[in-house]
């Protein structure tokens, strides 16, 4: 059969992706790392540009574990041991010791009673929402919540779906009340931060209204908080958005271990009841490989860095980089979303200024993510900065002279 009908449909399609400035484009290609070096947090070499060291300000790696060498060496021993990958799905002799050490430790670590891992943090949440949503269920979500959670939600198809005001507690309340008497179970689902902007929900506020209304359902109001961005880069000791604002009532937990902890893959932490069902009826975690084995261990070890003193060190450090950055843009006249959180929103409120801006800085060899009108609302283009642990001062000082740079000369 010949794809040329297709082709031409797709090639339509990707013009117009174009057009309307959504396309991703060529990836770019890392071709190395130098390590950290005096001053000077790691550099990374591109595909074509070799003779270049570029300084990454937009990975989610906020504590720059995977570069640490006992990290490393705990994937090497454990690949050396259970092979380069888990041969099968987890019902069909795919669990590892080490994947059961990880979700015993993360359970632990955000004190749930028991936790389940992922392929990714996405996958967790595909898998996890339509087990969770019945035919007499109601969906409340907030208005900036991640792709994945927006996708969960059309395939769980609830009863009815409402979308909340970003982070308006009026709105959601009032959206709760509404549908008292509509269906049997209520489930809101949030973000924990938000990282096009780097703002949090407001847990315990949100915690304090599913208390509050829960007798007026028969199957009670759950909620769900994908912190895949908060655990290990928010709250005093890294425990996310959660612990943040000391909520009490954060029924289901989704996290990920790509981002602060350095690995990869995602989970899930709730009762012991939801995750033995969640085993038997997760469509991702059924007929999916989990992560590796040696990825569970260097997990396992990441998370134990994390829960320590040099867990806390590294924390502080962070937070320290990320006040540093934010007051030299704020001194260097720029707009910015102030927050506890890494990510750091230069707002320029402008496409064609973002664009520039962003070519300016590669240029520079700074690494930055800019986000344009369809990706965030016309007058909201922003360059997203991610701090990481593994920056030095000196990196951030020169990000701030080369903006100062371009200030002065546009």
């Amino acid at each position: 059969m010949s794809a040329k009908k297709l082709n031409n449909v797709f090639t339509q399609a990707l013009d117009e992706l174009r057009k309307k400035g959504t396309a991703k484009g060529k990836e770019m290609v890392i071709t190395g790392v130098k390590p950290a070096e005096g001053a000077n947090g790691p550099r990374y070499f591109i595909e074509g540009r070799e003779n270049k060291e570029f300084l990454k300000m937009n990975a989610n790696a906020y504590l720059g574990l995977s570069f640490r060498r006992d990290v490393i060496q705990a994937e090497e021993d454990a690949v050396k041991k259970f092979g380069a990958g888990p041969g099968a799905v987890r019902f069909i002799n795919g669990t590892y010791k080490p994947h059961i050490e990880l979700e015993e430790k993360l359970a632990k670590f955000h004190n749930k009673e028991a936790a389940m891992i992922f392929s990714s943090a996405y996958s967790a949440m595909m898998g996890i929402f339509a087990p969770l949503i019945s035919k007499e269920s109601i969906a409340i979500s907030d208005e900036l919540n991640h792709n994945c959670i927006i996708n969960a939600l059309r395939l769980s198809r609830p009863k009815v779906k409402e979308i909340y005001k970003h982070l308006d507690m009026k709105d959601l309340e009032e959206k709760i009340r509404n549908n008292i008497g509509q269906g049997k179970r209520v489930v809101i689902v949030t973000d924990g931060i938000f990282s096009m902007r780097g703002d949090y929900a407001p847990l315990d506020k949100i915690s304090e209204l599913a208390k509050k209304y829960d007798a007026e359902f028969e199957e009670g109001i759950t909620l769900i908080v994908d912190d895949s961005h908060g655990v290990g880069a928010f709250g005093k000791t890294g425990r996310g958005t959660e612990e943040y604002t000391n909520a009490d009532g954060v029924d289901v937990l989704i996290g990920t271990l790509g981002k602060a902890l350095g690995v990869n893959g995602g989970y899930v932490a709730s009762t012991a009841t939801i995750i033995k069902y969640l085993r038997e009826t997760a469509p991702t975690y059924i007929y999916s490989n989990p992560i590796t084995p040696s990825e569970a261990s260097a997990a396992v070890k990441a998370l134990e860095i994390l829960d320590s003193k040099k867990g806390l060190e590294l924390l502080e450090w962070l937070h320290k980089l990320t006040k540093r950055f934010e007051k030299g843009l704020v001194d260097l006249g720029y707009e910015i979303i102030e927050s506890d959180h890494p990510v750091v929103p230069l707002m320029v409120r402008d496409t064609n200024k973002t664009t520039e801006l962003v070519k300016y800085l590669t240029d520079k060899g700074i690494l930055a993510t800019g986000l344009n009108f369809p990706v965030v609302p016309k007058g909201d283009e922003e360059i997203r900065f991610q701090i990481s642990a593994a920056h030095t001062e000196s990196d951030i000082d020169y990000v701030l002279n080369v903006l100062k740079e371009y200030k002065q000369t546009h």
